[in-house]
């Protein structure tokens, strides 16, 4: 039974306050920290005696937070960046230009744990270099892709060069877990032999057996991965393997719209743990374990929380060969035509 924040979370946020200057001197965190949990606070467990993470948690406050802790040298970038966008007045024929407009952006509500960052493996917050293959592959996506927007297809290119998440296949994982701009919902299920969790974004369910089963055949791949899960004391254990090879956005910010390839390899192990802290929050805990992609295994952690989630999860409307689709490859027809007659 957790009677406060795991050492996880708390490393985390006190390294965050002592980024921001808000932390003391002892590094021990503020009272914000303290007030998520409840002083006395005993794990629910269900009737046959599983720890209850059921419930729809979300993790929308954190959607503006850094997946790596941010360098001088990233806070330059991200500035430059911005203000070259807002020089050029550029268009795209993109899916967000498409939908949302140029210039939208979402907002946030006040976190109620403030995070800097979201690796907390290795130590200093940033994510292990790629291999030297993997660091090729991303350079030439970003060469072939250059002056384009996000899932702009690239000239003589079709729907293979969109995104599998604007496609409405998957957002793969544990992407799927990772707070964006809206629906950023998780209902959480459990059986004796099974947890399932229903991902208000793609709406995807994963159904993971508790019961001890054998894996798939190793040829048998899915884009979710084969998952089975595990409880470890109070902790749920989730580790899944098996994926496409195809998951979409393990290489952070690597170069967007890149198809259906975003970086991951078949070799990629995801270990995920989940475990309640208090009645509204869970400590998301994953591991990226991939040596086609990286030098090394990482691992993130990210807050659930029960607070501004809703009632219940409504349709996300949107499937594979939806209208938008239509749209940017008629976009860039129209546009590879124009420039033919140049």
């Amino acid at each position: 039974m957790h009677s406060g924040i795991s050492t996880t979370l708390r490393n985390l946020f006190v390294g965050a306050a002592l980024a921001l200057g808000v932390g003391s001197a002892t590094g021990q965190p503020t009272g914000a920290l303290e007030a998520a949990v409840e002083e006395g606070w005993t794990q629910p467990r269900t009737s046959w005696g599983a720890p209850d993470l059921q419930g729809i948690w979300n993790n929308t406050a954190w959607n503006a937070t850094p997946l790596q802790r941010q360098t001088e040298e990233d806070l330059r970038e991200i500035e430059r960046r911005r203000a070259a966008f807002a020089r050029s007045g550029a268009r795209g024929l993109g899916y967000d230009i498409g939908v949302w407009g140029e210039g939208v952006r979402g907002g946030r509500s006040q976190p109620p744990i403030e995070l800097s960052h979201l690796v907390v493996d290795p130590a200093d917050g940033r994510l292990p270099p790629l291999t030297p293959e993997a660091q090729a592959r991303l350079n030439a996506r970003r060469e072939a892709r250059r002056g384009l927007s996000m899932d702009e297809p690239r000239p003589g290119a079709w729907v293979e060069d969109v995104t599998v998440w604007m496609r409405c296949i998957s957002r793969g994982l544990p992407d799927a877990m990772f707070p964006r701009l809206y629906n950023n919902n998780y209902n959480i299920m459990q059986t004796r032999d099974y947890i399932v969790i229903y991902y208000e974004m793609i709406h995807d369910a994963r159904i993971i057996p508790l019961d001890g089963r054998p894996g798939l055949p190793e040829d048998f791949r899915q884009w979710n991965g084969d998952a089975r899960a595990h409880w470890d004391g109070d902790t749920l254990v989730v580790e899944t393997d098996r994926f496409v090879g195809q998951e979409f956005n393990l290489i952070p910010h690597g170069g967007g719209g890149a198809g259906t390839y975003s970086g991951a390899s078949k070799e990629l192990r995801l270990t995920e743990r989940f475990t309640r802290l208090s009645d509204d929050f869970i400590e998301y805990e994953f591991t990226i374990d991939d040596p086609g992609l990286y030098t090394r295994p990482w691992t993130g952690v990210i807050p659930l929380t029960t607070i501004e989630s809703p009632d219940s999860i409504i349709e996300y409307a949107c499937h594979e060969g939806n209208y938008s689709i239509v749209g940017a490859l008629s976009g860039a027809l129209a546009r590879d035509r124009s420039s033919s007659q140049d």
